[in-house]
């Protein structure tokens, strides 16, 4: 395990090796920041990969992202980069140029008049439904590499899930 508080002994920094273990929480706290480094490393290969399955079928992985969040449920744009980690400003730029293409369309927001929601049309459904299908073999023999299962995958996603909850509320502006 990698040392998250004092020496590798367990001393407080510069003490004389008799200082306090670890504690709980810095033991916590610092597989929180092992696994943030393992998401952010695990986001940036799959974005690389979904690049090049994007890039094969003629669009980009960012119009695939935007129409990906939007396919469930309409979001405002805040809404949307909020939930892709992203900018306002080139969230922005995605939605017009895909509301252009006819893949989005806006939906009035109630609680927010001057910033209307935005759903995915059946032509962005089409596409995603495309992007899916296309990059559905990749990713199965990925998994299949990986070991993994449905169940392992649903516990992950939990864990994020659950973390990302808590930071939001800590996130409240």
């Amino acid at each position: 395990m990698v040392p998250v508080c004092g020496s590798a002994s367990g001393s407080a920094p510069g003490g004389s090796g008799e200082g306090p273990v670890p504690s709980m929480t810095s033991e916590l706290v610092g597989e929180y920041r092992l696994l943030m480094a393992d998401v952010y490393e695990l986001a940036g290969r799959s974005r690389r990969i979904s690049e090049r399955d994007a890039a094969e079928a003629g669009t980009t992985v960012a119009r695939w992202h935007v129409l990906s969040v939007v396919s469930q449920e309409a979001l405002s744009v805040p809404e949307i980069a909020r939930r892709l980690g992203q900018v306002r400003q080139g969230v922005q730029r995605v939605v017009d140029e895909l509301v252009a293409d006819g893949q989005l369309a806006g939906v009035a927001n109630a609680r927010r008049p001057r910033s209307p929601k935005f759903r995915a049309t059946a032509a962005g459904l089409g596409t995603l439904e495309r992007l899916w299908g296309e990059s559905e073999p990749r990713r199965a023999d990925l998994l299949a590499r990986s070991g993994l299962g449905v169940a392992d995958l649903q516990r992950a996603r939990e864990t994020v899930r659950r973390l990302s909850e808590v930071l939001a509320a800590a996130d409240v502006r």
